[in-house]
């Protein structure tokens, strides 16, 4: 058996917790294989929005294994609220989480140095959702980190408070007031909610249910463009988004990779600082803000919108190794005149058709345009049936990345989803 591996493609707010509810019945075991808290995946059935933020999207299969790979970092105040809201609805949450002991915690005061260290930078805020994530990475790195099998462990107290003092020397640099107590003593009551799951060694775990014809579907967090290797860098998160972690977060090896999923919307969006070369100012941007919904499911912020944007479709597709494209958002569409996709930059007085390594630099892109189709396709469940302008739209896609796109989503509902 392989693992396939669903990712975004942009820079988030793919549409990844509606595909990977949607392709969850051909699999037993869902990974969630990089990230923390700060992403939230959307499902919508029964007329209901489930927000997901550490937990696997397969959590509402029956029988399907969730495993919270070793890649992740988790906040066992968020994991406990989130058990909480599952448990509510009804859902068997200790027979279907699996937790790996390497993915790392992040501690109150994580919490506070994101906060301290951002409000620092001024106007070079790289636009942190201020949930600790980066700095439990920079703690991972510098192998100071505290781990899930920590908590299992006598001394996990002593290593606590070594590493929480560590954090308030830290903090004295800034001009930040806080008071973590309240939030500490949740964060002592979600270690207890994450002991009720079975904690794994997940590279173990996840070889075993290979070899055993467990089919497992890598789920990702974030998009390739935020990559902290591959995306727009310093504006990035802080792990490999990209397939290559699923790898590092799993403990898989990468020939054990099967096929790839890459997910991206009909348009651009981006939450936060960070350059955007499609960036729409206009009313048009307004429009797709307003029609497509576009407000962070965690956040709550408004998302950046822009159109789709080839060069960086182009990149993220061969870094990735995509096998299938997902096309999510289609219908937002529905009501321009004219669409345009950027097909080059141009930098100066050069035209280029391939991601620059300078993204901070002036770009002005370089675009072509298409009819719109202009009627709403919502109810649309067969390929063959869409109008002749959205079926350009999409065969222009597969031409220039190579890649056949197999899913288009024309709503967020499970059933507005046409597979070809």
């Amino acid at each position: 058996m392989k693992v396939d591996v669903v990712l975004g493609l942009q820079w988030g707010d793919e549409g990844k917790g509606k595909v990977v509810d949607v392709l969850t019945p051909d699999y037993q075991v869902i990974a969630r294989f990089q990230g923390g808290p700060n992403a939230g995946h959307s499902l919508h059935f029964a007329d209901k929005v489930h927000v997901l933020r550490s937990i696997p999207s397969g959590i509402f299969r029956d029988n399907a294994i969730n495993i919270i790979g070793n890649g992740v970092v988790l906040d066992p105040v968020m994991f406990a609220q989130e058990i909480g809201e599952l448990e509510q609805l009804g859902v068997d949450v200790t027979a279907k989480i699996r937790i790996a002991k390497k993915a790392h915690l992040i501690l109150p005061t994580h919490r506070m140095l994101d906060a301290a260290s951002e409000a620092a930078k001024g106007k070079s805020k790289i636009g942190s959702t201020l949930r600790g994530i980066g700095p439990t990475y920079m703690d991972k790195t510098g192998r100071n980190g505290l781990r899930v099998g920590d908590i299992l462990s006598p001394s996990f107290m002593e290593r606590y408070e070594r590493l929480k003092q560590k954090h308030v020397a830290m903090l004295a640099q800034f001009d930040f007031e806080y008071d973590i107590t309240e939030y500490e003593a949740q964060w002592f009551e979600g270690i207890e909610t994450l002991k009720r799951f079975p904690i794994i060694e997940c590279e173990h775990e996840t070889n075993r249910l290979l070899n055993n014809g467990q089919a497992i579907l890598a789920e990702g967090a974030q998009g390739s463009l935020l990559d902290v290797d591959y995306g727009t860098y310093p504006f990035v998160t802080s792990s490999n988004t990209i397939c290559a972690g699923a790898c590092i977060g799993l403990g898989v090896a990468p020939n054990r990779i099967g096929e790839v999923y890459g997910i991206f919307k009909a348009y651009c969006t981006r939450v936060g600082s960070g350059p955007f070369p499609t960036e729409l100012f206009d009313q048009t941007g307004k429009d797709l803000q307003q029609i497509g919904h576009e407000f962070g499911a965690v956040t709550g912020r408004e998302r950046r919108c822009g159109w789709l944007d080839m060069v960086a479709l182009k990149y993220s597709t061969t870094i990735n190794g995509v096998t299938q494209l997902i096309m999510m958002k289609s219908d937002v569409l529905n009501t321009f005149p004219t669409i345009k996709v950027a097909v080059a930059y141009r930098i100066g007085d050069k035209e280029v058709t391939e991601f620059p390594y300078e993204t901070n630099e002036e770009i002005t892109p370089i675009y072509k345009e298409f009819e719109g189709w202009q009627c709403d396709i919502n109810k649309i469940r067969r390929y063959e049936d869409f109008p002749r302008q959205f079926k350009e739209y999409v065969e222009f896609i597969e031409k220039e990345t190579g890649v056949p796109v197999k899913i288009i989503s024309v709503g967020p509902d499970r059933e507005e989803t046409i597979v070809r």
